[in-house]
């Protein structure tokens, strides 16, 4: 007689089905679901909660890789989910609130000033997650995606609550927002802010700084948050200019 031999079934019970990590993932869910309510705030004409919403999005994106790394939950898809993430809500959502706000009504010019910030901030998430394990921790190469939202988004919150409207101020807004387009995909390092340690003491007027600026946040959150975006934007020409008239002294 024949030996039977036992049939190849496709299922394996040796593999493991892969599952995926809720609780930081579920942080990620939450920022996409900000930059989308920001789009579609925009789409419907409030802009000062379309700009609060980039900003919710940026504190949840904070949040999901500290928990991932806390809770020893990280994952090659929540990196992927973030990416993607990301690309909504400090990409395309930036870019269609300023277009809706002030670039409208400057025609081809306004939609191809969107759409530097939007093909910058996708180049600029790539090239960071092609280069993530050589780079330097201590530094970004160019302005991370979220800082230039914020500058997007900041703008457009200053000027609706001094009650200015965005026709007025549309070059201003054409011009910052290349600026943060272009500023993404270039060489400039930005730091960030990733070797401050919070369990090492540190000297009484840190402490008083901090409580000083949570107290402009309070007092005015719009302005104290587009100027403290608008000085790290500008801080790393000012480092790069810094040490190329160091490199000429020399």
């Amino acid at each position: 007689m024949t030996e039977l031999k036992p049939r190849k079934t496709l299922f394996n019970p040796e593999l493991k089905r892969r599952g995926i990590y809720v609780l930081p993932n579920l942080f990620t869910t939450a920022a996409l679901f900000a930059g989308f309510f920001a789009i579609v705030q925009a789409m419907q004409g409030d802009f000062e909660r379309s700009a609060m919403a980039i900003f919710i999005a940026m504190i949840l994106d904070g949040l999901d890789g500290r928990v991932a790394r806390l809770t020893h939950t990280q994952s090659a898809f929540g990196a992927e989910y973030d990416s993607l993430s990301d690309m909504v809500s400090f990409g395309a959502a930036p870019a269609l609130v300023i277009y809706e706000w002030a670039l409208r009504d400057m025609g081809r010019l306004g939609w191809i000033a969107a759409f530097v910030y939007c093909v910058g901030a996708a180049l600029r998430l790539a090239r960071f997650n092609t280069t993530l394990e050589v780079m330097d921790k201590r530094y970004f190469q160019g302005l991370p995606s979220p800082a230039a939202a914020a500058l997007v988004a900041g703008l457009v919150w200053v000027m609706i609550a001094s009650g200015i409207p965005g026709s007025d101020v549309r070059w201003l807004a054409c011009g910052l927002t290349i600026f943060a387009g272009v500023t993404m995909i270039s060489n400039i390092r930005y730091y960030s802010f990733k070797d401050i340690n919070l369990r090492k003491s540190v000297p009484f007027f840190a402490v008083a700084a901090i409580a000083l600026g949570f107290a402009l946040v309070s007092l005015s959150p719009e302005m104290a948050l587009f100027g403290f975006f608008l000085i790290y934007g500008l801080s790393g020409y000012v480092q790069a200019a810094i040490g190329l008239a160091k490199r000429k002294t020399v």
